[in-house]
């Protein structure tokens, strides 16, 4: 990805307004050439190892502009590209793989993040009754040392239906479970950042298997 794309961003984000977009609209054009390209290359590299089958870009990418109906930040632009990258696209329902790409914040992440009540009480059940295969799989050390620590909330007290003093309490309360792997701006500059996306990926996978299995379950009941 060249060099001009965390420029274009990182401009975007000290002048977002519609004027300068307009007289930027050029430069917009050929980093939105850049990143649909990396996509691209990301569709056929995760589709080695996902059923991608029938996705483009346009499947995967999010627009720049902002939807600033509900928002109090009327900001018309996304200060960041993003994609990402699933069985049927963006708009499935399946859990993915997200890429956002920002200077000085650019990462790539997946899991929990605004799942349904049906959802939760699925993935609920699922550490009651058993808790070794989601712990056996965030908890690895190749994807504690790549992932870190989970992102997201937690309930405040025990989820209805479960002891407080339940042994794995601190998984229950969880409302969001989502992971993220950081890229510094020289990797994703480097030739070689769609294969560092990559590789995050298949570390990943066995989280998003583990959450889209419980979750097609819980959508047949």
């Amino acid at each position: 990805m060249p060099a001009s794309t965390l420029k274009f961003l990182k401009e975007l984000a000290q002048n977002n307004t519609r004027e300068w977009f307009q007289i930027h609209k050029k430069e917009w054009e050929g980093v939105k050439s850049n990143f649909e390209e990396t996509v691209q290359d990301l569709i056929y590299r995760i589709g080695q190892f996902e059923n991608l089958a029938g996705i483009r870009v346009q499947d995967c990418n999010y627009r720049i502009a902002r939807d600033v109906r509900f928002s109090p930040d009327k900001s018309p632009y996304k200060t960041w590209l993003a994609a990402s990258f699933g069985e049927g696209g963006r708009k499935s329902s399946k859990m993915d793989y997200y890429l956002h790409i920002a200077p000085g914040k650019s990462f790539l992440g997946g899991g929990m993040w605004e799942s349904t009540p049906s959802q939760l009480a699925k993935f609920r059940q699922e550490i009651d009754y058993n808790p070794q295969e989601i712990k056996g799989i965030i908890e690895a050390p190749a994807f504690k040392t790549h992932f870190g620590e989970p992102e997201g909330t937690s309930l405040k007290t025990a989820p209805k239906g479960y002891p407080k003093d339940h042994p794995e309490i601190e998984l229950l309360r969880r409302t969001q479970l989502f992971f993220s792997h950081s890229f510094t701006d020289q990797e994703v500059l480097s030739p070689n950042f769609t294969q560092k996306v990559e590789e995050s990926c298949l570390i990943l996978k066995p989280y998003l298997d583990f959450l889209n299995l419980i979750f097609e379950e819980s959508t047949d009941e």
